[in-house]
């Protein structure tokens, strides 16, 4: 499940952006997605509360004005998720002048929690946090090759204050055999979901995720390679996955485990990651059956394994 959701979102504020007299502000959720395989970025944040994300990407230098959100909502079918305020023309689009051009940092050296993917951080003098990191949530699941589309390295911007989102990841065995992780998505003690989704898992609203899993030194090959994505469950934010074969790919089993998923809202994407659990134990795997019996209740979508 590695399709992109924001992609046709993006591709509209690109061609906008290309208009010579044409610049805007947009709105967008998520650690939100500001732009793929960029380079030289620089983070700061002016007294005011604007952030300013300057950056190389596609041949060309940008700087990205950031500004209207922090933290997230818990799940609601009656509002969208609170999205950045994002002006591409540095200013422009918003105030009729290049912004960019006279920003005044007053960003402090970065204090909060250690973040995984980090290209830059900063805290401001409120004493919230503004972060950039960049990750390849796309990649093809199953170890497959990835190509150029597959392989890119988003760019995503958050602002948040007080406790990152909580991502919790269990492992045990299933039937005994195959290596199984379980666990949760939570933000201040709720339940990170959506309510729509595609077919295949894709969020249709601005509040479900995606978990991305990935393995290292399996079947598929040496170092990381992606196993899997797929969404927390609606009403609990949470999930169960077994490494098992799909089709003609063999089971991707491996060393270690590490799992990525983008933050609610505009707070930071969080991480996981462990070595596998190696050998079967009979007896860690028989508490860890009745641990997910309590685990899963209320969930209707997981079982003990």
């Amino acid at each position: 499940m590695s399709s992109d959701p924001s992609g046709s979102h993006f591709l509209r504020l690109a061609a906008l952006v290309a208009l010579a007299a044409a610049v805007f502000a947009s709105t967008a959720s998520a650690s939100e997605l500001i732009d793929r395989n960029a380079a030289n970025v620089k983070l700061q944040v002016a007294a005011n509360g604007q952030a300013l994300l300057s950056y190389n990407a596609r041949g060309k230098s940008w700087n990205v004005l950031a500004w209207g959100a922090v933290n997230a909502i818990a799940p609601t079918t009656a509002r969208p998720q609170l999205a950045f305020k994002l002006d591409y023309s540095g200013g422009y689009g918003s105030y009729k002048r290049d912004v960019w051009k006279t920003f005044e940092n007053a960003c402090r050296p970065y204090s909060g929690p250690e973040l995984q993917w980090l290209v830059s951080a900063c805290t401001a003098a409120d004493g919230s946090h503004w972060a950039v990191q960049a990750w390849q949530r796309m990649l093809p699941n199953y170890g497959l090759a990835a190509n150029a589309n597959q392989a890119v390295w988003e760019l995503r911007l958050s602002h948040w204050s007080g406790a990152l989102p909580e991502l919790t990841v269990k492992q045990n065995w299933a039937y005994r055999t195959f290596e199984h992780i379980f666990g949760s998505f939570t933000y201040q003690g709720q339940p990170v979901h959506g309510f729509k989704t595609t077919s295949t898992g894709q969020p249709l609203d601005t509040f479900g995720r995606n978990l991305y899993v990935d393995t290292y030194d399996s079947a598929y090959g040496k170092g990381w390679k992606r196993e899997n994505s797929f969404l927390m469950h609606k009403g609990t934010g949470k999930f169960c996955y077994g490494f098992y074969s799909h089709g003609a790919r063999p089971i991707g089993a491996g060393s270690r485990y590490r799992a990525t998923i983008i933050g609610p809202g505009v707070t930071p994407d969080v991480y996981w990651d462990s070595s596998s659990l190696g050998a079967y134990d009979r007896d860690f795997d028989l508490q860890m059956h009745e641990e997910q019996k309590t685990f899963y209740a209320g969930d209707g979508l997981c079982k003990a394994v």
